[in-house]
């Protein structure tokens, strides 16, 4: 008889639940991409977030994703901060994870995190591994303020009802240990992970601006610091161009502040624009926050080829080398208005030749399939241990 080997065991579809809070930003476009690749390895997909934020990019994004998912799209009211509202999401929960005899319930940012890992409901409806993957958010309080000491003792509470800790960049997993407490829980990095087509290289609009922001108009974002940049600059007699996409909270004070200081001409503005059209608007990308994770929006723009001023903040500079010569301290105008006048002042073809070899040196690492890849394995380890025993 010939010893032909047997062929592999197909693994077993998966039942998941993915609970967050807004489907907006890069915390929605991490689950989006995950949902529909683990939705074509034939796992079944449900998720469960806020039914009042999103908008009309977010109702796209999960209109495209509802087809994939047989355990369904599920919207209810959800607040930032502690609110009575939680108690409806917690019942659903613990129901969706009955009903469907749900494998994982995996929580993204604070809120998710709470919800899929609440002790007496989750648990209770069954047995689920339970995942949580910060995104900054409650890690991003200022060290030593009440909120910030609240938070970090909810999140040391949660975990004991934590099987897996998905973290998406060294930074964060650092952060958590620094300021909740070293785990002994099991702990994967998934690097947050790009297409194929990303990489294209991004040409400028004939009419591009020098510079562009993209993202959120709040605190954290720094914005304020890239105003006073450019007004050091406009008093040195440099007046480079800029374009602001997006919108926020901060935005009625940032246009103040542009007003005082006489910068209106210097500046273009656009809403929420999708990040393939926004980053054709401006020839360099500026990042001046205070505080980020892993953006997205840098790692779009690096695989773009889009030349970048950042900020040394979060995991940027596990995107960007630590001798890029344009990765400044955060809160700096003078430093900031420094790497912009540089790089206003640069061939931008010398620009482009840095900006490509950025991009190669992260193609091999960010990706959505190597992503994917380590977030399937890391649940079904867990999964297996909890079989064991």
């Amino acid at each position: 008889m010939s010893g032909a080997a047997l062929p592999a065991p197909v693994p077993t579809p998966l039942r998941i639940l993915y609970v967050f809070r807004a489907p907006v930003g890069g915390l929605f476009r991490n689950v989006f991409d995950v949902i529909k690749a683990l939705s074509a390895r034939g796992h079944s997909i449900g998720l469960l977030c806020d039914s009042q934020t999103g908008g009309e990019r977010g109702e796209q994004l999960l209109a495209e994703l509802a087809p994939l998912m047989p355990l369904g799209i599920h919207r209810l009211p959800m607040q930032r901060n502690p609110h009575w509202t939680d108690l409806p999401a917690l019942l659903k929960i613990r129901q969706l994870v009955k009903d469907h005899q749900v494998d994982v319930v995996h929580g993204h940012g604070a809120k998710g995190g709470l919800y899929a890992r609440f002790p007496s409901l989750s648990r209770s409806a069954g047995r689920p591994i339970r995942c949580y993957t910060p995104h900054g958010g409650s890690l991003n309080y200022y060290p030593g303020s009440w909120s910030h000491r609240g938070f970090m003792l909810v999140e040391k509470m949660l975990e004991a009802s934590t099987e897996l800790f998905l973290f998406e960049s060294r930074f964060i997993t650092d952060r958590y240990a620094e300021f909740v407490g070293p785990t002994r829980k099991p702990v994967v990095i998934a690097l947050n992970g790009l297409h194929p087509n990303e990489f294209e290289p991004v040409i400028p609009d004939p009419d591009a601006t020098d510079f562009l922001y993209v993202g959120e108009f709040r605190e954290a974002k720094g914005i304020d610091t890239l105003v006073e940049a450019l007004f050091l600059l406009a008093a040195d007699g440099v007046f480079p161009t800029i374009t602001m996409v997006g919108s926020g909270p901060s935005e009625s004070r940032i246009r103040a502040m542009i007003r005082e200081r006489g910068l209106e001409n210097s500046f273009r503005w656009r809403g929420v624009t999708p990040a393939e059209k926004a980053f054709r608007l401006g020839r360099v990308m500026v990042v001046p926050s205070r505080f980020e994770s892993l953006p997205y929006i840098v790692l779009e723009a690096v695989a773009g080829q889009l030349p970048l001023i950042s900020t040394h903040v979060g995991g940027i500079p596990e995107v960007l080398p630590r001798n890029h010569p344009y990765l400044i301290p955060p809160n700096d105008p003078t430093r900031l208005a420094g790497a912009l006048r540089h790089a206003f002042e640069q061939p931008f073809d010398s620009l482009k030749q840095t900006a490509r070899q950025l991009s190669a040196e992260i193609q091999t690492r960010f990706t959505v399939p190597l992503m994917v890849e380590t977030i399937e394995a890391a649940y079904r380890d867990v999964l297996a241990r909890q079989s064991r025993g």
